[in-house]
């Protein structure tokens, strides 16, 4: 499967001549959907049906953040006041009505989902909550304990899948535990790796999503040089090994301000540490086609990861 090894974004509700040549012909792994692409349903709706053309794959990987609450890209077609904090407060009261709520709601979110295109939601945040966590994460974490956060997890992961849609669990090995926001700076996190294992790693253990999203954050205790998606010691022994994570592995923004380089080397930084995959938000198409044009095709893992992906969805 000859893709390349990139998440690309658009600027607005519609495709310029530029994005359109760019789909057509430079074979970009998938795409990401955000707020300034979705204006109405039917809009929406045309527009993944127009990148399925153009690429000329009816399966071509198109995710978005539909979290609910602070994250929902489509609000206004679709309103869900639903955020993962009101769900684990549910679960600690009872643990019934927390999964049959929960499992509901993935059946209709789903649902729509596909009705739209959309064939992966960058779902769940398994990130858990510390008494220093970033306002970033908030309610978009389960709980401060990380049993609950594993096991909704875990629920989320399954519930999708049978519903035929795939998940990115994120971020990667744990966002909880930084105080500063990764889009704006680079987190520095001090605690050392049995502290980090008990609580913030715990959730991602043995999870059986396609996918996962990396953090942009410094473990110090763990690579003092390297953020965790530039960390091959991060990425190999504890992702791979000690999480077990077996699926195609993304990393966050690569225009977040905790990366300090610029966007072609971060990129490359990403994939050399060991992501299979980089991710670019910003949408700006001078950038793109840079990136694109710099990226490598997918390695052999990620395309059988790819091609079990596309048999997945049928």
């Amino acid at each position: 499967m000859k893709k390349k090894a990139i998440i690309i974004s658009i600027k607005s509700y519609s495709l310029t001549i530029n994005e359109k040549n760019l789909l057509a012909k430079e074979r970009p792994w998938g795409l990401i959907l955000f707020k300034r692409n979705i204006k109405s349903l039917r809009q929406v709706k045309k527009l993944i049906k127009k990148i399925r053309k153009l690429t000329k794959d009816s399966k071509f990987p198109i995710m978005i953040d539909e979290e609910g609450s602070s994250v929902s890209r489509l609000k206004g077609i679709i309103n869900h006041n639903f955020s993962q904090k009101s769900l684990g407060d549910i679960y600690k009261i009872n643990k019934e009505v927390s999964l049959f709520f929960y499992k509901d709601y993935i059946n209709n979110l789903t649902n729509f989902l596909k009705k739209i295109g959309i064939n992966i939601n960058t779902v769940p945040v398994l990130d858990v909550l510390r008494k220093n966590t970033n306002k970033i994460i908030g309610n978009r974490s389960f709980s401060n304990d990380p049993n609950i956060v594993k096991e909704l997890g875990q629920i989320c992961v399954k519930q999708y899948q049978l519903n035929k849609l795939a998940t990115v669990i994120k971020h990667l090995p744990g966002h909880g535990c930084a105080s500063l926001d990764s889009h704006l700076k680079m987190p520095k996190v001090k605690l050392n790796y049995r502290d980090l294992n008990k609580i913030d790693f715990l959730p991602f253990k043995s999870n059986q999503s396609k996918f996962a999203m990396t953090a942009h954050i410094l473990y110090e205790k763990i690579d003092k040089k390297n953020v965790a998606t530039f960390s091959k010691k991060i990425i190999s022994n504890i992702i791979r090994k000690k999480l077990g994570f077996k699926g195609i592995l993304i990393s966050d923004d690569i225009s977040m301000k905790a990366l300090k380089y610029d966007l072609v080397t971060n990129a490359k930084k990403s994939l050399l540490a060991g992501c299979n995959i980089v991710l670019y938000c910003a949408g700006n198409y001078k950038d793109t086609y840079k990136l694109i044009k710099e990226v490598p095709f997918i390695d052999k893992f990620t395309a059988k990861k790819t091609s079990e992906f596309y048999k997945f969805l049928r």
